[in-house]
């Protein structure tokens, strides 16, 4: 039973769901020096919702010792953080406003929904008039 999609209406009006695309991780290619580039596939159109971290979220990060500007996204399906058995990096989301947000940790995860903490990656500059 899918309780995010059965409660998703009442949160939506409060804070309104967006459309986001992942880049999901499908691994690197270790390049003749020995860098390694990442490989993604781009997924459009998903389901979300952005949330300020909450204490016990906050809590979480500065165990890991994570850094920056972060938020909390709810979405719908399943994204990953770093999967290093897998030899895969962290998801990368796109917000509407452009700005990127890598996925730093998975905080909640059930079948049809994932929630994420996520720490901006790049800054959209402000549009002058």
């Amino acid at each position: 039973m899918n309780l995010h999609q059965i409660v998703s209406g009442a949160i939506g009006a409060v804070n309104p769901f967006v459309l986001i695309s992942v880049q999901v991780s499908t691994g690197y290619a270790t390049n003749p020096d020995g860098s390694r580039t990442p490989s993604y596939t781009t997924v459009c159109g998903v389901s979300a919702q952005v949330q300020q971290l909450t204490g016990e979220d906050l809590r979480h990060l500065d165990a890991l010792n994570i850094q920056g500007s972060t938020r909390k996204i709810y979405v719908n399906g399943n994204i990953d953080a770093i999967v290093r058995f897998a030899e895969r990096g962290g998801d990368v989301v796109t917000l509407p406003n452009g700005t990127q947000w890598l996925t730093t940790t998975v905080l909640e995860r059930w079948p049809d929904w994932t929630a994420v903490a996520v720490t901006m990656q790049n800054v959209v500059p402000a549009r002058g008039p």
